[in-house]
């Protein structure tokens, strides 16, 4: 039993010391901060400038199809790589199972393209 304890040792020496540090940085963030910050600085703003509209106005369509064309591209490109790196082992249904992604993801971009989305006014 001795030796299964000793095994955990270092664990918890790295529990205690990673807990004792965390408690020291909190506490000494809470003493050292400055308690009476600036009337500017706890003000509230949005993108360094005051707010002069309405919050509730309606978005313009074309920044939600930025959106989706970024999530197109960004999918794309991260089952595209591992793919290509197994193709070999996986055969051809991960094939053909990749160029129906790519037709579903290539809709999507001729969507956005007839929306007008990749032009810029």
């Amino acid at each position: 039993m001795d030796t299964l304890l000793l095994d955990y040792l270092p664990i918890v020496i790295f529990l205690g010391i990673a807990t004792a540090l965390g408690v020291i940085f909190l506490l000494a963030a809470y003493v050292l901060a400055p308690s009476d910050p600036d009337s500017e600085k706890v003000s509230t703003y949005e993108c360094g400038f005051n707010a002069f509209d309405d919050a509730r106005m309606k978005f313009d369509v074309r920044f939600y199809l930025v959106a989706i064309l970024f999530i197109i591209f960004d999918l794309e490109v991260a089952f595209l790589f591992p793919w290509a790196v197994t193709l070999q082992e996986t055969g051809p249904f991960a094939f053909w199972s990749m160029m129906v992604f790519l037709a579903v993801l290539t809709v999507g971009f001729v969507y956005e393209w007839k929306k007008g989305a990749l032009e810029w006014e």
